[in-house]
């Protein structure tokens, strides 16, 4: 009797991946090991319902990893330190944390030895691409599955293959898809598969719940969040939680991305992200304060690339190591405090302070009085500095 084969098989535990297990072990006659990776998205109780929703469709084994510092480590703390909005609007909420499960499933896969690796992306999104190159890269060789993608299967199809096999899940579809994690939820439903339209206030999966106006007090040590109205956090996403408690129950951090995909259609998600953009806002706020003009310039330019490069799965790519470099090095005087007032749907950054404070008194106040120069030393300057293009002007007239 042969040996089946191993596939290693990154599960949610919804209705593609329940789809998957079926399919892979039963029609195929794979021995199927399935793995959740964790990036912030899942309860304690929510992970134990999927461990046994697994083993109840005859997985081998599961695997549940807790990637939330991981995730935390190699790459959200990079995505601060470069003040990453893609299209200036949407903090890579789902894109970010893909790539870390992508890499934990590959070494999953690499321990067994397994034969196969497999995912439940559809053909119309970002995250085949993602998962398929990192396992390209990660394990070579190793066959790729994706049912859902290859049999162009819809909900329809699935839910009557599952029901042949006696599976007892709830198969009633919410009207919205949600993907939660640590960075922010992505929020799919009817308004955002066309141009126009607006996500109505029951789809957000926050609701509004503080209406009086609050201010709270961010601690950054070197570019990472540390402490939360004096409250000072183990690692930084304690911190990030924590504020997403205060934050979110204002309605912060919620819009609408609309994006150009890997595989050059475009698409429109809603999110909410209220931890993650009150940090992007006030750790910048507290960047313009302490870095110098070309330190802020240069950073700009590479995690801009740095965020595009990443939303479209080129994690691996050694530049983002260097670039990774560039930003924590830029980092070491982005410390201090800085002040936020929350109100309903909006925030305001009231201000920081810092001992590393370019702003300071003692070199001039900006429009009202310098003392650091003289104005004879301006009007040398002045000269100097317009000379070349002055020259031009000359040998160019008329």
């Amino acid at each position: 009797m042969s040996v089946p084969k191993k596939v290693v098989l990154g599960f949610s535990g919804g209705l593609d991946t329940t789809y998957c297990v079926k399919y892979l072990s039963e029609d195929k006659g794979y021995e199927v090991h399935s793995i959740i990776v964790n990036t912030g998205g899942f309860t304690e109780a929510e992970l134990t319902h999927i461990e046994q929703h697994a083993y109840s469709l005859g997985v081998k084994t599961h695997t549940t990893v807790n990637a939330v510092k991981s995730y935390y480590e190699s790459i959200i703390k990079f995505l601060i330190y470069g003040n990453v909005l893609k299209n200036n609007t949407y903090p890579l909420s789902v894109s970010a944390e893909r790539l870390s499960q992508a890499l934990h499933i590959a070494e999953h896969a690499k321990k067994l030895q397994a034969d196969a690796v497999a995912h439940g992306s559809t053909g119309a999104g970002n995250d085949q691409v993602r998962f398929d190159m990192i396992f390209h890269i990660m394990i070579p060789g190793t066959e790729i599955i994706t049912p859902i993608r290859d049999l162009k299967l819809s909900r329809e199809d699935e839910i009557s293959y599952l029901k042949s096999k006696g599976v007892n899940m709830n198969f009633e579809k919410s009207m919205y898809s949600i993907n939660k994690g640590l960075w922010g939820t992505s929020v799919g439903g009817k308004e955002t598969l066309n141009s126009k339209g607006i996500l109505p206030e029951e789809a957000w999966p926050t609701q509004v719940t503080a209406s009086e106006s609050r201010e709270v007090k961010l601690h950054f040590e070197k570019g990472e969040l540390t402490a939360v109205d004096g409250q000072i956090f183990e690692h930084p996403t304690e911190a990030i939680q924590y504020l997403q408690t205060i934050a979110g129950a204002y309605g912060l951090g919620r819009d609408i991305h609309v994006g150009d995909t890997i595989i050059g259609i475009k698409g429109r998600v809603g999110f909410e992200a209220a931890a993650p953009m009150v940090i992007l806002k006030a750790h910048h706020a507290l960047e313009k304060h302490v870095l110098t003009k070309w330190q802020l310039g240069w950073k700009d330019q590479l995690a801009q690339f740095y965020g595009n490069w990443l939303h479209e799965g080129q994690i691996l790519d050694p530049v983002m190591r260097d670039i990774e470099a560039f930003l924590t090095h830029s980092q070491q005087n982005v410390t201090g405090d800085v002040f936020v007032q929350l109100l309903p749907y909006r925030f305001h950054i009231i201000g920081i302070e810092s001992a590393f404070d370019l702003m300071n008194s003692k070199f001039g106040k900006y429009g009202e009085m310098n003392t650091g120069f003289t104005g004879e030393d301006v009007r040398g300057f002045s000269k100097i500095f317009g000379n070349q293009t002055s020259i031009w002007h000359k040998v160019n007239q008329s």
